[in-house]
């Protein structure tokens, strides 16, 4: 298996009902990510790889601003269905809906920070 060189890095940011999709990392939580394939765009990548971890079905509908010194793109995502289906790798009950004060001191991609300051309720 190839390292992911972290430009090339596609996170997706799923958030419902004013709560953010966080699956489980070696260092806590992050939000769903991958790598493109070939001719994919951003916005593909980050539907097929939330569903291919989760289950869930989502629309990549836009890129936030790139920025931050990790890397990649954050790619906002409309959440298509309420439930997952079977066969993300991470199992529902592994699977995080966050607040945004919960992921405060989660490592977030700027933009990611900035979206959810002005789209999330507070707690």
């Amino acid at each position: 298996m190839t390292a992911e060189r972290a430009e090339d890095v596609v996170r997706a940011v799923v958030v419902h009902d004013g709560r953010l999709l966080m699956v489980p990392e070696a260092a806590g939580w992050g939000l769903p990510s991958g790598t493109p394939q070939p001719a994919e765009t951003v916005q593909a990548t980050a539907a097929r790889v939330v569903y291919e971890l989760t289950g869930y079905l989502v629309d990549g509908t836009e890129p936030l601003e790139p920025g931050g010194a990790d890397g990649g793109t954050a790619v906002l995502c409309r959440l298509l269905t309420e439930s997952p289906s079977d066969g993300g790798r991470v199992t529902p009950d592994r699977l995080r809906w966050a607040s945004a004060q919960e992921t405060a001191h989660t490592p977030l991609p700027a933009p990611v920070r900035h979206y959810l300051q002005g789209h999330t309720p507070p707690v």
